[in-house]
């Protein structure tokens, strides 16, 4: 169980995110007002902070920024709360303080899940946030990837060709794997079926996101060697979180039968 403090001045976003906070047992503080809630989180610990970006008084910037410079909360994991999506909005959000965010309308099955990778990345002894190996031989690419992942409360390893990620995968097992189809050395289809012919990482959901694999015969002949999306770039940052968390989620589940 978690203390998590929720700031949300929309009262049916508050009460829609305390209610499942605490479904999932955790102990939650909410509060309609950012001034209130600094006040809060200046005298109580918790274990996260989930705030809304577009708040009367001060907003959801300034709030992060105030809780950065807080000595007692500085260190605690906050999470914005927002449905902003022009350009420049996500740098912006990041750039106050906020250690990633959460896109409205909240996903009541995701919701929950996502706050709590947040505080597993942060909290020794807790479940590991799920890992990410992102494979590409364009170092840009592999920058995008991880800086749209991260803020997003996954852990990232970034491997530069086929024998760089086998090498990761040796050393810690992915919780789900994003690789680029063209490579030298050995391309995403020698990748997959590696992964896919060995019993003990043939499960680990697989994903190609590629620039060239225009082909429709590429793309059919990764989902039969057991891929689970074929993502053509450019990819709008959301959509990837969207589809990195559903194909974890039906990992888990066993809604997927692997190949």
């Amino acid at each position: 169980m978690a203390k998590i403090l929720v700031v949300e001045d929309n009262r049916a976003n508050l009460e829609l995110m305390t209610y499942l906070l605490r479904a999932f047992g955790h102990d939650v503080n909410a509060s309609p007002n950012p001034l209130d809630a600094l006040a809060i989180a200046d005298v109580e610990h918790f274990d996260a902070i989930v705030s809304d970006v577009l708040m009367p008084g001060i907003d959801g910037l300034e709030f992060a920024r105030r809780i950065k410079q807080s000595s007692h909360a500085r260190s605690t994991p906050l999470i914005a709360v927002t449905a902003l999506a022009m350009v420049g909005d996500r740098e912006r959000i990041l750039a106050a303080g906020f250690d990633g965010y959460i896109a409205k309308p909240i996903d009541p099955e995701q919701f929950v899940p996502t706050v709590q990778s947040f505080i597993a990345s942060v909290t020794p002894g807790a479940t590991h946030a799920p890992l990410v190996l992102a494979v590409d031989d364009v170092q840009v690419n592999l920058d995008v990837i991880e800086g749209t992942l991260r803020p997003s409360g996954f852990r990232m390893v970034l491997a530069r060709s086929k024998d760089e990620a086998l090498a990761a995968i040796a050393r810690e097992r992915p919780d789900v794997i994003l690789s680029d189809l063209h490579m030298p050395g050995g391309d995403g289809f020698g990748l997959i079926s590696a992964i896919k012919s060995d019993p003990t990482l043939k499960a680990i959901p697989f994903l190609f996101v590629s620039s060239t694999g225009w082909r429709t015969a590429d793309q059919l002949h990764g989902l039969e060697l057991g891929a689970v999306k074929f993502l053509i770039r450019p990819i709008e940052p959301q959509r990837l979180v969207d589809e990195v968390r559903a194909a974890l989620a039906q990992s888990t589940h066993g809604h997927r039968s692997d190949s």
